[in-house]
């Protein structure tokens, strides 16, 4: 078939016309797209002018960058590094944090719309330093009334996200507290509107990990402490062996909403191995209701009952000041003595029974070195109305005295002073109780009464709990003459003496001593004192 050189010039023509189009459309493309490039880069939100002002609505801060450069795919935005953050004029004063690198990302979308939003602030290893309270740095840096300057950005940043960070809070008097912070993700950052958070960070004393996740604001710039704030948290493991005196793997959990200075809070906490010294690791269990000053720190404990065996221990009090100090109230209602004493004895607790607890316990603030001991004071008083000895051999001498106090027992052995022999007898139940109180590590009481069927005794003096050391003085009270306090011949020879310790309608009255430390205490008469 022959084509006609018509038709070859018609299909030339409407190829021809075709390709125009194309290369037209193409060209109206590029004027477009030149146009519309011309029109964001002339409005192009990420050069540094801009940025800045940005920058220093989210961190707070006056913020300088040594290198800065702008990214386009897959999303516009730029990329910085060295960064170095200051909240005051004052050139002497040293930055308050720093950053090794910081990513600013938009949208493609926001950007050709005019849209005030930044998709992503990424922010890696900051370093924030919080002077001492009270210098003049901290004063310089957080002046009153700067909270304003937090209330956030007015373009809204999606997300904030801080990794691998520290939080560096100096201690007045030398040294600082170190906060770990692995990942903070704060999301809707903008100014008059709240805020959700996740927090990843390590305590710094005692040492733990910190989860934490909930929501924050709007916050309130003329009234900082009036802000909302909730969420929920777990504080685990954490390590008690880094406040002195006590130790444990403690794991705690709990939830809180309130105001910024007001933060109710409801915790659970498990520590299987808590002790107190060398004590044995003993299992505990709290619960407990609380309200937190998020601006100082400040802590009202309203209620904890912690549980070590079936022993129930409640709290109330206080962790206040800067530095903190505690204040609590104790009381135990018909508890078991040896549940209380098993975490501060490596051995058998010396004594078992029911217990009445009541007392006032100060931890000074930990300052020049002191130890956890020269912190605690206590003031208290306590009844134990049925114990038992734990030491056999004790208990078996208690017993055979008992016996000999109210006049039913007589032994030839050759004990001698108040040591009674040891005996094949049955055991009997003792009462402690009486005031006490701890200062500097040592116990000391003004009015200790110990009885056993038949015997009363009265002493007054000092126990050390850095070595266990005895020193009491006070008098025994019996049924009976001086002569059933010891056995065999030095009996007969107190038999004379027997009418000068007698007190009318009392029994016998004897002066004592009881001195010693472990394996070594001794009760003996002690007839100078008071004398």
């Amino acid at each position: 078939m022959t084509i006609s050189p018509a038709v070859i010039s018609a299909r030339s023509s409407g190829s021809r016309r075709k390709l125009f189009l194309k290369l037209f459309l193409a060209l109206a493309g590029l004027s477009i797209g030149l146009a519309a490039w011309r029109v964001v880069a002339a409005y192009w939100p990420y050069r540094y002018r801009n940025v800045e002002p940005l920058l220093q609505k989210v961190f707070a801060s006056q913020v300088k960058i040594d290198q800065y450069h702008r990214i386009y795919f897959p999303h516009p935005g730029f990329v910085a590094t060295g960064l170095t953050l200051r909240r005051n004029s004052a050139t002497d004063l040293p930055p308050i944090g720093s950053a090794r690198e910081l990513l600013v990302e938009g949208n493609w979308l926001d950007l050709i719309l005019f849209r005030d939003r930044v998709r992503l602030v990424d922010v890696k290893g900051l370093h924030v330093v919080i002077p001492p309270v009270g210098s003049r740095a901290n004063h310089e840096d957080f002046p009153p009334g700067s909270s304003g300057d937090f209330a956030g950005p007015t373009t809204v940043v999606e997300e904030f996200n801080v990794r691998d960070a520290v939080l560096e809070i100096q201690r007045v008097g030398g040294g600082s507290y170190t906060f770990p912070i692995r990942q903070v993700v704060i999301r809707n950052l903008r100014k008059g509107s709240s805020i959700t958070y996740l927090v990843d960070m390590q305590n710094a004393v005692p040492g733990g990990h910190i989860v934490a996740n909930g929501s924050f604001g709007p916050l309130n710039p003329d009234n900082l402490g009036a802000t909302p704030v909730s969420g929920e948290f777990t504080f685990a493991p954490v390590n008690l062996g880094d406040v002195d005196g006590i130790s444990g793997n403690l794991s705690n959990r709990g939830h809180f909403k309130g105001t910024l200075t007001a933060i109710e809070a409801d915790t659970d906490s498990v520590t299987p191995d808590f002790a107190v010294g060398s004590g044995k690791p003993t299992r505990l269990e709290a619960l407990g209701h609380l309200t937190v000053n998020g601006l100082n720190g400040n802590i009202v404990l309203h209620s904890v009952d912690a549980h070590v065996g079936s022993t129930t221990v409640h709290a109330s009090g206080q962790i206040v000041g800067a530095p903190k100090v505690t204040d609590l109230d104790l009381s135990v209602v018909k508890g078991r003595s040896q549940d209380i004493l098993r975490p501060f004895f490596a051995d058998a607790v010396p004594v078992t029974g029911d217990v009445w607890l009541r007392s006032h316990i100060s931890i000074a603030a930990a300052r020049g070195g002191m130890k956890f001991l020269q912190r605690l004071r206590m003031d208290g008083a306590f009844d134990i109305p049925k114990e038992r000895l734990t030491d056999r051999g004790t208990e078996e001498s208690l017993s055979a005295f008992s016996e000999r106090a109210q006049g039913l027992k007589q032994s030839g052995g050759n004990k001698s002073g108040l040591e009674p022999a040891s005996a094949e007898v049955e055991e009997v139940f003792s009462s402690l109780k009486g005031p006490a109180k701890i200062r500097n590590g040592i116990v000391s009481t003004d009015g200790l009464d110990f009885q056993v069927p038949g015997a009363e005794v009265k002493v007054k003096g000092t126990f050390s709990l850095y070595d266990r050391s005895v020193r009491m003085v006070g008098d025994l009270h019996m049924q009976t003459d001086l002569s059933h306090v010891t056995t065999g011949f030095k009996s007969v020879l107190l038999k004379p003496f027997a009418p000068f310790f007698k007190k009318q309608n009392a029994g016998t009255v004897i002066p004592i001593a009881i001195t010693g430390s472990p394996n070594q205490y001794k009760v003996t008469q002690d007839l100078m004192h008071n004398k």
